[in-house]
């Protein structure tokens, strides 16, 4: 009944499964970061004054990316040839002739990916987020040296109350917001009682100052210029500032505080909780792999079907790529809850590989 009946064959097998999923890992990173870099080198070459120290400081930002991205990837291929290995070599034959289970032979991939997991984890949080703002940041400004000069947010709908405000471009922070080019649909009881145009709005207490305004009345018809109008709403400058959230580069503790500025301002915030959630299942979509490839590591070595095992175990798993792929772009369209986006393909191919190896082995 222990998890580890024994510790020196628990040793043995993470061993090999740690060593071959980093070597996979190593190989996927060098031949896709190549191909990458022959790609992008013309283009950072091309920016002034850059050159070979630029190619590397390219490498470094695109590396955490790479990691992120194929690091499951390397566990499956690492679970399928550790398996296939100890099964063609009949271990795992003396394993079960030793009184252990196929549980307890997986216990320790198990373990081996759970802290793989918790290592992904924290480098993602951690060196991923950067790295990528840092690169996009430095894309946008044509793989220049510098600060890219940050731009205006363009067009903004915002809702306040009854009210509807529209901004053709938004500037600044906190009391510093400026909007240009505003229209405020002034409602009462969901019916326009008039249109407020103005050239620009900056927040003043619990409204605007609006200059250059012009005051449409619905009811009579009357446009009614205002060179300086004070309005009273309550739609506060984070509405239209807090509506560009990359959480791609931004870290889970910081992320959650966030998306609480984001559903306060009445933003949309379902594509950042799935973004949220994923953060965690990601990771932990690793040790889904030992038990997604455990079908490679029963059944008869000499019986020939060695190759097709191992080959259902690679489809169960990037079947469960493809299904975490789009349920992520179903919940990102809002077809489903973020909770469920997030975390149904874990807990489906959880249910599938526990269902096939309970049928097929214990």
């Amino acid at each position: 009944m222990k998890l580890f009946p024994s510790n020196t064959i628990a040793w043995y097998t993470a061993k090999m499964f740690t060593v071959r999923a980093a070597a996979f890992l190593l190989g996927l990173i060098v031949i896709l970061e190549s191909l990458d870099l022959l790609g992008e080198s013309g283009k950072i070459l091309a920016a002034a004054g850059n050159g070979e120290g630029e190619l590397w400081t390219y490498v470094s930002l695109r590396i955490p990316q790479l990691i992120q991205l194929f690091l499951p990837f390397s566990v499956l291929l690492a679970t399928l040839v550790t398996l296939a290995t100890l099964n063609q070599n009949s271990e795992v034959v003396i394993f079960k002739a030793a009184g252990i289970s196929a549980h307890q032979i997986l216990a320790p991939l198990f373990a081996a990916a759970f802290v793989i997991a918790v290592g992904n984890f924290v480098f993602n949080e951690r060196i991923t987020t950067r790295a990528t703002q840092t690169l996009k940041t430095w894309q946008d400004n044509g793989y220049r040296k510098g600060a890219l000069e940050k731009k205006p947010i363009a067009e903004s709908w915002v809702r306040g109350g009854d009210d509807l405000f529209r901004a053709l471009t938004v500037s600044g922070v906190g009391p510093a917001t400026l909007l240009r080019g505003v229209t405020i649909y002034d409602r009462e009881d969901n019916k326009l009682v008039r249109v407020v145009m103005a050239d620009t709005a900056r927040p003043n207490g619990n409204g605007w100052n609006l200059t250059g305004a012009r005051v449409f009345d619905v009811a009579r018809g009357t446009l009614t210029p205002s060179p300086a109008l004070y309005f009273a709403t309550p739609v506060v400058p984070r509405q239209f500032t807090t509506t560009s959230i990359n959480p791609a580069w931004i870290p889970l503790w910081d992320l959650w505080p966030q998306i609480g500025e984001q559903r306060a301002a009445g933003k949309p915030v379902d594509n950042l909780l799935v973004a949220a959630w994923h953060k965690i299942s990601g990771p932990l979509s690793t040790m889904l792999m030992p038990l997604l490839g455990a079908v490679a590591a029963f059944g008869l070595a000499r019986s020939g079907r060695l190759f097709v095992r191992a080959v259902i175990g690679m489809f169960l798993g990037f079947a469960f790529f493809v299904a975490d792929n789009f349920m992520l772009a179903m919940g990102n369209f809002g077809t489903v809850p973020p909770l469920m986006a997030a975390w149904a393909p874990f807990l489906l191919f959880l249910l599938i590989g526990e269902a096939v190896l309970i049928r097929t082995e214990e």
